[in-house]
């Protein structure tokens, strides 16, 4: 006891240190490129070609399947909620970068959206039913061997 009441302006002080120093930065995990809205001011219309985009974003992570002229590059940065969210992963960042090359791979058009004006585009409502739900064919055939394999017992039904 007598060396806590001692030593207690030294223990208070580095335990403020340390509790001070938890928070220093912002917790944040990344998905994507970093920074993609400062390296896609980098990029000119009709002076930047597909090698250059290369060199200062990466390759892309989506091209388009019917043209490989369209790429896409994303990013996406979460942060820690605040103490009323219960720690709980919060979307702070969320950018959409869309090129366009012509034939020869010069840049001709470059989107960026940002999380407001991504939560702007409207989707269609309408829904498109999945041959998936459906039984298939073999699921068919192994239903009726089923059934037939098990017919003999009674109070059984499929």
């Amino acid at each position: 006891m007598i060396f806590f009441k001692k030593h207690l302006l030294k223990n208070l002080i580095i335990l403020t240190l340390i509790l001070s120093a938890c928070k220093l930065q912002e917790p944040r995990q990344s998905h994507g490129i970093v920074f993609l809205e400062n390296r896609s001011k980098k990029l000119e219309i009709n002076k930047s070609n597909k090698n250059d985009t290369i060199r200062l974003i990466g390759y892309p992570q989506i091209k388009d399947d019917n043209d490989d002229n369209n790429w896409i590059y994303l990013e996406r940065r979460l942060t820690k909620g605040k103490y009323h969210e219960l720690g709980r992963h919060k979307l702070s960042e969320n950018n959409v970068l869309i090129l366009n090359f012509d034939k020869y791979g010069i840049l001709n058009f470059k989107e960026i959206l940002n999380k407001e004006q991504i939560n702007k585009i409207k989707f269609s409502e309408n829904t498109t039913e999945s041959d998936l739900t459906k039984e298939s064919f073999v699921q068919s055939i192994l239903q009726s061997v089923k059934q037939k394999m098990y017919s003999n017992r009674r109070g059984t039904k499929f």
